[in-house]
């Protein structure tokens, strides 16, 4: 007997974290922040409607024969500290890099006692092998633990000012 996991075309992911939304916002698109948790890449955002979204690899990703550009798109809609929506594309190999853009929403909310929720939405229509990635399935064969381990990252760097010491992220 053969079971198919189905592919879930719009993920969403919610995380309550004790930081402002400005703290919040400035980890998810200055460089100087993704390098220091999630998968570590080293972004570069025009934050403006029809901007430029690179994402670099770091060096162990390099180490492993990834390409420079991990990751591209292109900023639909950036409301700073309040709301990011933007195209996204996974370019680490030829076979992802043939999908689809995907449409990646980040909502920041301020709700009580300085915390923020941040809600994450990644419609990955057109994209079932990184739909797999993104929902963590891939972890076990290495590819890390999707968007569960982005935002269990940036949760704790933001509260605690320490990393996780995931495999995707630094060593």
């Amino acid at each position: 007997m053969t079971t198919t996991t189905p592919t879930q075309t719009v993920q969403m992911y919610r995380v309550y974290i004790k930081a402002s939304p400005e703290a919040i916002w400035e980890a998810i698109t200055s460089p100087e922040w993704t390098v220091k948790y999630g998968y570590a890449p080293l972004v570069d955002y025009d934050l403006r409607p029809g901007g430029t979204f690179r994402a670099y690899a770091n060096e162990g990703m390099k180490a492993f024969g990834c390409p420079d550009v991990i990751s591209d798109g292109e900023v639909i809609e950036a409301d700073p500290p309040r709301k990011l929506v933007q195209t996204w594309r996974m370019t680490m190999t030829p076979e992802l890099a043939a999908e689809a853009f995907t449409r990646l929403t980040f909502e920041l909310e301020p709700v009580r006692g300085g915390v923020t929720r941040l809600t994450v939405t990644h419609d990955v229509s057109g994209a079932p092998k990184w739909a797999v990635v993104l929902r963590g399935d891939a972890e076990p064969g290495g590819a890390g633990g999707g968007w569960n381990e982005v935002l269990s990252g940036l949760k704790t760097l933001l509260e605690t000012g320490q990393q996780l010491p995931f495999q995707s992220g630094p060593a």
